[in-house]
């Protein structure tokens, strides 16, 4: 897991061109299963289990928090939600809450998630693989496959059984 981790930034970025002309491609006439096969892609790469191997979102990025996110894990933490705030979140520059830093603070040593019942949604749907219209969020692909094996792996899967 050490070396794919490694080596996936530069993995990512040798394929961001030919990624970005398949997704604009894809953009322009999404095959009608797309979804579907989105789906199946999805699970088949998430069945193998390595997030608790690898983590690497949880190490080098932070989900938004929405105040839905915010008041139900406040809750679980039994803390007020102003105080919870200003212990885990900051406002970026889209005004939006994020983690004031990373890796994530409910990260624990084993990479299992101590809020995992109550996480930001952003991470639940993380790497959004299996979101409905799929090619709309492309942008957010390119992004994640830099971050995410599962990401790329399906990604590189996807190329394979759609021709465009």
């Amino acid at each position: 897991m050490e070396d794919l981790l490694k080596n996936l930034p530069k993995n990512a970025k040798d394929k961001h061109k030919q990624n970005k002309k398949f997704f604009a491609k894809l953009k322009k006439k999404p095959p009608k299963q797309l979804d579907v096969l989105m789906q199946d892609l999805h699970e088949e790469e998430f069945a193998k289990d390595y997030c608790l191997d690898c983590a690497n979102c949880c190490k080098t990025t932070g989900p938004l928090f929405t105040d839905k996110d915010i008041n139900r894990i406040s809750k679980f933490l039994r803390m007020k939600p102003a105080n919870f705030i200003a212990t885990y979140l900051r406002i970026d520059e889209d005004q939006d809450y994020v983690l004031q830093q990373v890796p994530c603070a409910f990260l624990a040593e084993d990479n299992r998630c101590l809020i995992y019942e109550v996480r930001p949604k952003a991470c639940a749907e993380f790497p959004h693989t299996d979101r409905k219209k799929f090619h709309q969020i492309s942008n957010l692909t390119l992004k994640n496959v830099a971050i995410c094996p599962a990401a790329y792996a399906i990604v590189e899967a996807m190329k394979e059984k759609i021709k465009v």
